[in-house]
């Protein structure tokens, strides 16, 4: 690999000063036009670029924001990064994208990537849900929202989803449909919107006096498709078997739904089915998944803008705030019409 082009290469080539190829480069109007062209053309064949990450370092500030996800896999991950790389490219800023795996040692891992290049701020969904890796990270004064969370205290701002909502809305749902009990399968139980979606649900159950064991509770390892498959192996072994599920999020619900066809069970016929997130694939499933629809795309450009107030020109009188969207429940062919019992 040959070694890169420096601005130093470019002045000895033009016959000009470092500080002219800067001028050029900065400020071209410094420069009279036949030095200027002269410059451009060397910098041309060099194929010269220059190092806007020292320039940046040098002015204090970072064009780069840094959105650290649990699961860039999921199709809401990349619906939020869509809504955050919106709001950044209008504000003449960059996104880099970062997959933790809901790992919080590869969580740890970029926070400390994040520290060395001095990004401007980050945007991060925790996968370490004791704060300990971003408490460790406030010690480099680089700002963060939280995504898909709620900030566990008042000196950052959050955006995120009423999931005791959400898992509410997909009780009310199945109830309305007739079911008296349903499997709840969830992602690691560690994770605050699991915790929450559980709570919706029991919540819509106890309105219509419906006891706490009428919901069964699956913990998958991940929030994943093949999760989802060994959850619909374990529901099937479940006598006597359930008439509605309802999965924390459509990775899941697809994966349960490959399992229940797999066994020739019919959905909805004998089981009613509910994701959340409404990812596209849900609409596209063999049986359109009824889910809970976040506002993915504008969560993450909430996210951003509120990050970009934080770190630009109005930093100084910037509050920080707590925002939580509202969810809405999507209601498709995998609930419609089923019939408990059958």
């Amino acid at each position: 690999m040959g070694r890169m082009v420096g601005i130093k290469d470019v002045a000895r080539q033009a016959g000009v000063s470092v500080g002219t190829v800067s001028n050029v480069i900065n400020r071209p109007e410094m420069v009279a036009e036949a030095t200027r062209d002269r410059v451009q053309a060397v910098i041309e064949r060099l194929g010269y670029v220059r190092q806007e990450s020292a320039r940046q370092l040098r002015a204090g500030r970072s064009r780069i924001i840094s959105l650290l996800v649990l699961d860039m896999a999921n199709p809401f991950f990349v619906d939020v990064a869509s809504g955050a790389e919106r709001a950044a490219r209008e504000a003449g800023l960059g996104v880099m994208v970062c997959n933790s795996a809901q790992s919080p040692e590869e969580e740890a891992d970029y926070l400390g990537l994040f520290a060395e290049h001095r990004v401007r701020g980050v945007l991060v969904t925790p996968a370490d849900v004791t704060g300990a890796n971003l408490e460790g990270f406030r010690r480099h004064d680089i700002p963060f929202v939280f995504v898909d969370r709620e900030v566990p205290s008042a000196d950052g701002c959050s955006v995120s989803v009423d999931d005791i909502e959400g898992g509410a809305l997909a009780g009310r749902h199945l109830i309305a449909q007739g079911h008296r009990s349903a499997v709840y399968v969830s992602g690691p139980m560690l994770l605050p919107q699991c915790q929450d979606r559980r709570t919706g649900l029991r919540g819509a159950f106890a309105e219509e006096g419906l006891p706490e064991e009428a919901m069964v509770h699956i913990e998958a390892e991940r929030l994943d498709v093949a999760s989802g498959r060994d959850a619909g192996a374990r529901l099937l072994g479940i006598s006597p078997r359930p008439t509605a599920v309802f999965c924390a999020n459509d990775l899941l619900a697809l994966g349960v739904l490959q399992a229940l066809f797999a066994a020739g069970v019919s959905v909805p016929g004998e089981v009613a089915l509910v994701g959340y997130d409404d990812i596209e694939f849900a609409a596209a499933a063999a049986v359109p998944l009824t889910s809970v629809r976040q506002p993915a795309f504008r969560m993450g450009r909430t996210a951003a803008e509120l990050l970009i107030e934080e770190t630009g020109d109005e930093a100084a009188t910037h509050q920080h705030r707590r925002i939580v969207l509202q969810p809405e429940l999507v209601v498709r062919d995998s609930t419609f019409a089923s019939r408990p019992g059958a």
